[in-house]
């Protein structure tokens, strides 16, 4: 049986300025890689595998039974304690006039506990806790949220990855074309063809290395949403488009939406009715009962009434109260920790974000270009026999080093972008809601 998972009702959930900017960033296709999903058309993008996540992880469905089990705390402290009925038979099997049955008095009576308020503490209690678990859950979606744009940033690297790859082996091939009319022409020895084939070779296993490291990708992250076998084989996105940044201060304005300080909130609202109803406990219970008696010897009746008060210490929960009160202060103070922690990741996440942005810009504007332009007039070069083939490879080299570091500076540049969002508390993705 399919059980829906559980969505918070409080939970206001939108996209920021960059969050908006990144999902269709990651959208986008640029021409290399479209070339290399072209082939196949099984293909998934973030927001689809966020939502698969949010609506099939198992981890996240247990989220489901907790809360109705909360519910059902919720209910069992909103009954009121049954009436108790009673009996009592005096007078009975004795001496003299109270020999046998003859004196008997027989009472019937019915109790009630006076419960002074008490019982709405214990509801105020259940649902702060059943709050509680909202919040919780609102967290672990988005952690889950973050965890499979993670593995998802990681199958889309090592697609950019095979890319390169692609490029370097087909580098490779060219310089041994170039490297064979050289031999034949008897103007470079054969010792350089057989380097050249040698890099070839290591060129293809550094590909195949990466086509198996992408299938493992892949499998992690089917695995968010249950899946042991993948139903697609390429995610949508190119890793090398970026969005614009939201300053410090603006992302920092986000962090009040943080379903940490949702849950911390919750978390203090329990605690306040657990004091509430320590306090409550402090009231001791009170008994009244009322009946009716009957008098065997005369064969007359009477009402009875009667009530319990327990006297001695005015408390008996002072432990209770203590403790609620020190767990109301932890939560106090757990909530400025986080606070603090939150906000200096924040900016930690952000100024990181900074540096790669500017480090993609470099690679990409003043190494990328003029290391292209460098290659050709080598390769001119090195035809006419001017340059050896180490210098060509050198060249080839750096050329390849730049555009790795523009796939890696890439990445970690999503890694930060999804790391803040986690941590303003903005959804990747929206789930569905079940009808």
């Amino acid at each position: 049986m399919r059980v829906p998972f559980f969505m918070p009702r409080q939970t206001a959930t939108r996209l920021a300025l960059f969050g908006l900017a990144l999902l269709s960033a990651i959208a986008a296709m640029n021409s290399a890689i479209a070339s290399v999903l072209k082939a196949d058309t099984r293909t998934i993008s973030l927001h689809e595998a966020v939502i698969k996540t949010i609506e099939h992880n198992p981890e996240l469905r247990a989220f489901n039974y907790q809360l109705k089990a909360q519910q059902g705390r919720i209910q069992q402290a909103g009954l009121a304690p049954s009436p108790e009925l009673g009996f009592q038979l005096e007078d009975v099997f004795g001496a003299g006039n109270n020999r046998g049955m003859n004196s008997a008095q027989a009472t019937l009576s019915i109790g009630w506990v006076i419960e002074r308020g008490i019982r709405q503490r214990y509801v105020d209690a259940a649902r702060a806790g059943s709050s509680l678990i909202e919040a919780e859950a609102n967290q672990r979606q988005l952690d889950a949220a973050a965890e499979t744009a993670r593995r998802y940033l990681t199958s889309l690297a090592y697609q950019a990855r095979k890319v390169t790859a692609n490029k370097t082996v087909q580098l490779a091939v060219d310089t041994i074309k170039s490297v064979s009319k050289r031999v034949k022409a008897g103007k470079t020895p054969e010792a350089e063809l057989s380097r050249a084939q040698a890099e070839l070779a290591r060129r293809k296993l550094e590909r195949e290395e990466i086509d198996h490291e992408l299938l493992s990708a892949n499998r992690r992250l089917a695995a968010q949403w249950g899946e042991t076998t993948p139903t697609f084989s390429h995610v949508e996105g190119d890793i090398t488009r970026l969005p614009q940044v939201a300053s410090f201060e603006t992302l920092k304005s986000q962090l009040p939406k943080n379903p940490e300080f949702t849950r911390l909130l919750s978390n203090q609202l329990l605690k306040k009715a657990e004091l509430k109803l320590a306090l409550a406990q402090e009231k001791p219970a009170w008994r009244v009962n009322a009946g009716v008696r009957h008098f065997n010897s005369s064969n007359d009746q009477a009402l009875v009434a009667g009530f319990r008060l327990p006297f001695g210490e005015r408390t008996r929960n002072p432990g209770r109260i203590a403790t609620a009160r020190a767990n109301l202060a932890q939560t106090n103070g757990d909530e400025q920790a986080a606070r603090i922690r939150i906000e200096t990741a924040l900016y930690v996440m952000h100024e990181k974000l900074q540096h790669s942005l500017h480090v993609i810009e470099t690679v990409r504007s003043e190494i990328v270009p003029p290391l292209e332009q460098a290659l050709i007039e080598t390769r001119r070069a090195y035809n006419l026999g001017r340059y050896s083939y180490l210098e060509l490879r050198s060249v080839q080299a750096e050329l390849l080093d730049a555009h790795n570091a523009l796939v890696e500076a890439s990445a970690d540049a999503h890694r930060n972008i999804i790391e803040i969002e986690r941590l303003t508390g903005v959804r990747i993705a929206q789930p569905k809601t079940n009808s």
